[in-house]
């Protein structure tokens, strides 16, 4: 597997952070070497967040993302701030919900409609960035489906953890 680098952007709200801690649990429980970061600004919604999740076989010696293999965007203004950061052969997943522009120098662009899954079929864009977590399982192959559904189990609350596994099946049915 060698190194991927992954950095999950969007805005204070949309669950960045959790989407991160999720990733990269899920790949500790498929026996990989982690290191997961997160910034957020200081309005709790709203405000730039990003969560940066390093995935090594070896070990992982600089615990910060320089270039991006994978690049998930879940607003405009985050892409816009991070999209320079991609590396030239990565992937990039936005919310095609909430996405409108993407630079034309990325070949590998895919575009879900993340929150208009997690509000049609949960009634809250809560969901959305576990139904992210399901399409980027398919699509880049950092973690097994069952790792995340443990690192999710594990990481959010019992009354939330059946929408949220319902969520991530979801994602994986974007790509499958």
């Amino acid at each position: 597997m060698g190194r991927i680098e992954v950095r999950i952007c969007g805005l204070g709200g949309q669950g960045v952070v959790l989407a991160g801690q999720i990733l990269g649990r899920a790949a500790v429980i498929d026996g990989m070497n982690v290191v997961q970061t997160q910034s957020y600004g200081a309005e709790a919604r709203g405000s730039a967040a990003k969560s940066e999740v390093i995935v090594s076989d070896k070990q992982i010696g600089f615990p910060h993302v320089r270039k991006c293999d994978v690049l998930v965007a879940l607003s405009q203004s985050a892409l816009d701030a991070h999209c320079k950061d991609l590396k030239e052969s990565g992937i990039l997943l936005v919310d095609g919900d909430l996405v409108s522009r993407v630079p034309e120098r990325i070949d590998q662009v895919y575009k879900l409609p993340a929150s208009r899954v997690a509000e049609t079929r949960f009634k809250s864009r809560m969901y959305a960035n576990v139904v992210m977590l399901g399409a980027l399982t398919i699509i880049a192959g950092i973690a097994s489906k069952k790792a995340m559904k443990e690192a999710i189990e594990a990481s959010v609350k019992r009354e939330t953890q059946e929408a949220n596994l319902q969520a991530f099946e979801a994602g994986l049915d974007l790509q499958a």
